[in-house]
């Protein structure tokens, strides 16, 4: 399955956001990549802020772009705003949820995970990371010593990650439930989900 595999530093810095996560360089250099360093640009047009904000939530989603054009798609089906769906459908995939429970410390990792058969979903293997869950589905780690023990380790250190409230976890039995449908406010996007209905939608 495809994914993206290049330099996630200078995607970060491209973007002015940690898309993949905290970063000291980052910190270090907020301006742009490039042999000319921290120098004014061109002000972007109108097409170049939309297609900005649609690769910042492609890649931290970890989407290619066929797939994330039928994300946009199917939230356009939907009753309601195209946008806020469009982040609902990102936010419920099983790796995004695997990733939001801390059993993987990244969602490429989380991603992974699932593609390698440690997570079930209501008692079945899942191997498909975008599987769209829904209300009152459970995640659960594989029954086998190699899983448990992987996620485990996972769990230890990321105990200053937040479990979002659309979710509940329960770290003994490593299991989790999705107990609604996050809202907009509650999911925080890291780009303007708007600006990436308007660019799909010209």
């Amino acid at each position: 399955m495809a994914r993206y595999t290049g330099p996630r530093t200078r995607i970060s810095r491209r973007f002015g956001t940690p898309i993949f996560g905290p970063s000291k360089y980052l910190e270090r250099r907020s301006y742009p990549p490039g042999v000319h360093g921290p120098k004014s640009r061109r002000k972007n047009t109108e097409y170049a802020l939309g297609l900005i904000e649609k690769q910042k939530l492609r890649y931290y989603y970890g989407l290619m772009e066929k797939q994330f054009r039928g994300v946009y798609q199917k939230a356009l089906r939907r009753r309601g705003v195209t946008g806020e769906h469009m982040l609902q459908i990102l936010e419920t995939r099983l790796d995004n949820v695997v990733y939001h429970l801390g059993f993987a410390t990244t969602r490429p990792a989380a991603r992974q995970m699932v593609a390698h058969g440690h997570v079930r979903v209501n008692g079945k293997k899942v191997t498909i990371p975008s599987y769209a869950l829904k209300v009152n589905d459970v995640i659960e780690v594989k029954d086998t010593a190699v899983s448990k023990q992987l996620v485990a380790k996972t769990l230890e250190a990321s105990t200053s990650r937040t479990v979002p409230d659309w979710l509940t976890v329960d770290k003994t039995a490593l299991r989790g439930t999705v107990m609604r449908v996050p809202t907009r406010d509650e999911i925080q996007p890291v780009a303007n989900e708007q600006a990436v209905v308007e660019f799909y939608s010209r």
